[in-house]
C-alpha cells in the first residue's frame, strides 16, 4: 500500500462519486468540502488485502481505480465470496460508526486506488454538525438491519 498525493482530478472524481454514496448523498456542500480536505488516496497491489475478517475497522473506502473481492471465512480454510466491488463502489462504512470488527476480507483482484476516510476525522465531522450525526445514525441502523437480512 502507498499513499498517493490527491490531486485536483482526484478531488472531483471523489466528489462526483461521495454523492451516489446513500451514506454521504444528503449532505451539505460544507460537509463535503471537509471530507475532501480530509480524505486520503491508497494505491494497492494485485492480492494486497486491504482489510481482513476480524481486524479494527478504522477506515471507510471508496474504490477509485480496480477490482476487489469480498470474502468471509468459514471455518479454518475455507472461504466464501460475497461481493465484487469496482470503481465508485464502497466499503466499511460500519466502522465509521460502531468501529466494530470486521465482518469481511477485502482482497484486491488488480492493481487498486482507493480513497480512504479515517474513523478519527469522521468523528470530528460528527461532532461538528449534529444533523449530519443523526442521519448517519439513521442509515447505519438500516444498514445493520440489511446486514442481519442476509
Amino acid at each position: 500500500m502507498n499513499k498517493l498525493p490527491l490531486t485536483n482530478t482526484d478531488v472531483v472524481e471523489f466528489g462526483k462519486m461521495v454523492r451516489k454514496i446513500k451514506f454521504f448523498a444528503n449532505i451539505n456542500m460544507g460537509l463535503l468540502e471537509m471530507i475532501l480536505e480530509r480524505i486520503n488516496l491508497y494505491q494497492y497491489a494485485k492480492g494486497e488485502k486491504v482489510c481482513r475478517q476480524g481486524g479494527e475497522g478504522d477506515s471507510f473506502y471508496v474504490v477509485s481505480q480496480g477490482k476487489l473481492k469480498v470474502s468471509v471465512r468459514e471455518g479454518f480454510v475455507f472461504s466464501k465470496t460475497l461481493a465484487h466491488l469496482s470503481p465508485g463502489d464502497c466499503f466499511g462504512e460500519m466502522a465509521l460508526i460502531n468501529r466494530a470488527a470486521r465482518n469481511a476480507t477485502v482482497t484486491c483482484e488488480e492493481d487498486t486506488k482507493l480513497f480512504v476516510l479515517l474513523t478519527d476525522t469522521f468523528d470530528q465531522m460528527l461532532k461538528e454538525n449534529t444533523a449530519f450525526a443523526v442521519e448517519i445514525k439513521r442509515l447505519a441502523n438500516e444498514r445493520g438491519f440489511e446486514l442481519k437480512s442476509r
